[in-house]
């Protein structure tokens, strides 16, 4: 039995398969991005499973691509994590890129791969190699045009009173805006960045306001310049997309890339599916 894992901060989808590829099962978890969990959390999150934790001992092989998972020190936290609950598995721990990677992109061919989703990242895939010009530094730092960032600028527009009077009464319906949950949320609970991303669904239904559209369309702008123009091959090569902010921003992304002369390849909700593909390709 193959796991197969594709994880942001905020879930994880789990697929089962055998070694024909078909699908035994598939399950959900919380995020597991090993930046903002401990070992006990990433546990507890895999025993809350049925699926998983019935099943962990006839797993002979994990591959997991994760958000927070871009240093070799993360990779090798959670490959122990891993290979202490799933104790007959081969474990591979790649960053949550090649997942994108390979469900976008067709095997040898080039393109710049981004994920705009809890969290963002831009990398050039060569036909055999991932190489990536910017370190994330994470949610605060970094993050340009992610669901958390938009979540962020979000609650400061509506806090310092520049949210549209008629938005802003349609975002205190939508959401908890009580100063001290905010700042429970913010400080005091895991996956903070998941929080805040949990506010951009609203700016995806509202994103034909003016003030949407303007938070919209900046980050796009500064994610074009700070991501995908470092590389220098960005105008010959398709720019792939995996996330539900692409997914669901795709017409935005199309007029911005238009803008910078810049060619909108595959964008896709989630890379799951295409992983089962690959694997069965490559077991």
């Amino acid at each position: 039995m193959k796991l197969l894992v594709d994880s942001g901060s905020t879930k994880a989808d789990w697929i089962s398969i055998d070694d024909t590829g078909k699908v035994l099962f598939t399950t959900q978890t919380l995020g597991l991005n090993p930046e903002v969990l401990n070992e006990q959390e990433i546990i507890s999150r895999l025993n809350e499973r049925f699926d998983i934790s019935l099943n962990k001992a006839k797993v002979s092989h994990l591959f997991f691509y994760g958000a927070g998972c871009g240093t070799d020190r993360m990779k090798d936290f959670l490959t122990k994590v891993f290979k202490d609950y799933f104790q007959n598995a081969t474990i591979v721990v790649h960053e949550d890129t090649y997942a994108a990677v390979y469900a976008t992109t067709p095997k040898n061919e080039k393109a710049i791969v981004c994920i705009l989703g809890t969290g963002s990242n831009c990398s050039y895939f060569d036909g055999t190699l991932l190489h990536q010009k910017v370190q994330s530094l994470g949610y605060i730092a970094m993050d340009d045009c992610s669901g958390n960032q938009f979540g962020r600028k979000l609650i400061r527009g509506y806090y310092f009173n520049k949210m549209p009077q008629k938005l802003a009464a349609d975002f205190e319906k939508a959401y908890d805006l009580d100063p001290d949950v905010i700042k429970h949320n913010l400080y005091k609970t895991p996956n903070p960045n998941a929080y805040l991303a949990t506010f951009a669904k609203f700016l995806i239904v509202n994103k034909k306001s003016e003030f949407c559209q303007k938070i919209i369309f900046e980050d796009m702008e500064d994610f074009v310049e700070n991501y995908i123009k470092q590389y220098e091959n960005c105008y010959d090569v398709p720019i792939n997309f995996i996330g539900s902010i692409a997914f669901y921003l795709k017409e935005e992304l199309q007029i911005v890339l238009d803008k910078h002369g810049l060619k909108l390849g595959n964008v896709l909700r989630r890379p799951i599916d295409g992983l089962i593909d690959f694997h069965i390709l490559n077991k």
